[in-house]
């Protein structure tokens, strides 16, 4: 296009306070990423899970005849569940994030017009679906097995959603940190494994010494399937109002540090 004098400089695109289209490719990114191998994503957690209740149903289910005033196995399956939600939503974004940097096509994230914070919007929310699509088929597998009131739904939803988007925010620090599989192992197998297994999800904490109570009580993986366990048979073994918070908080304070790291590129732009 010409004027006048000669040919008009190009415009640069406004996209407003925020690149929502942007964002949201961004995010249909992630989510088509896992979808697209869904026998892997969504089917093999389902199976996986359901080895964990059968193995422990029938291993405990004899002796351990109720926990809580409800039958084990009802007990056990919102902790497996929740499981299932939190290594899933982690392991989306940790993935997403290590891949593209070994591969080096996480320029692909890093040129676009997406601040620090969108990225890390789309990114998390990518692993949020991903943990609950898990959940959902994980819940609707589990029922036909095990009996699974509903106490207090929105419990439950909270949970779910704030549990993901912690996990989700912890895989895309660990990915960002990580410079090899190697690296990001070493998160999962020392970070997030361990405060997986030691949060209550196979047993009420109740029934351990002081000291490894009061450890557990700083988990705040032990929160977030506390309240979810909650939300399905209605009794809890922690304060469900410090558990609320304790979510909030930690995804809060997680929230800032990843936007922090994609906003100054920590270990991706060199």
């Amino acid at each position: 296009m010409r004027d006048d004098v000669g040919i008009l400089p190009p415009v640069p695109r406004s996209y407003g306070v925020v690149n929502w289209l942007g964002t949201w490719t961004l995010l249909m990114k992630e989510v088509r990423r896992f979808l697209k191998v869904y026998f892997q994503t969504i089917i093999a957690p389902v199976v996986t899970t359901l080895l964990f209740l059968s193995v422990f149903a029938l291993a405990l289910g004899p002796v351990a005849a109720e926990v809580k005033g409800v039958p084990f196995v009802q007990f056990l399956a919102p902790g497996l569940i929740m499981m299932a939600i939190v290594q899933n939503a982690f392991a989306n974004t940790s993935s997403s994030i290590i891949i593209a940097k070994v591969q080096g096509n996480i320029v692909d994230m890093l040129m676009p017009p997406l601040t620090g914070a969108e990225q890390t919007a789309a990114v998390a929310l990518g692993g949020v679906a991903r943990g609950v699509a898990v959940g959902v088929a994980v819940g609707l597998a589990m029922a036909l097995f095990v009996p699974m009131p509903v106490a207090n739904p929105a419990l439950i939803a909270y949970h779910a959603v704030m549990g993901s988007l912690m996990l989700s925010l912890l895989g895309m620090m660990g990915g960002i940190w990580a410079d090899k599989f190697d690296h990001m192992a070493a998160v999962t197998n020392f970070i997030v494994t361990p405060l997986s297994f030691l949060s209550g999800t196979f047993y009420s904490i109740e029934r351990l010494p002081p000291a490894f109570h009061a450890v557990a009580l700083v988990n705040p993986f032990f929160y977030m399937i506390d309240g979810f366990r909650a939300g399905f048979i209605g009794v809890s073994d922690g304060s469900v109002a410090v558990g609320v918070a304790a979510m909030a908080v930690a995804d809060l304070v997680l929230l800032l540090v990843t936007w922090r790291m994609l906003e100054t590129g920590y270990k991706l732009r060199s």
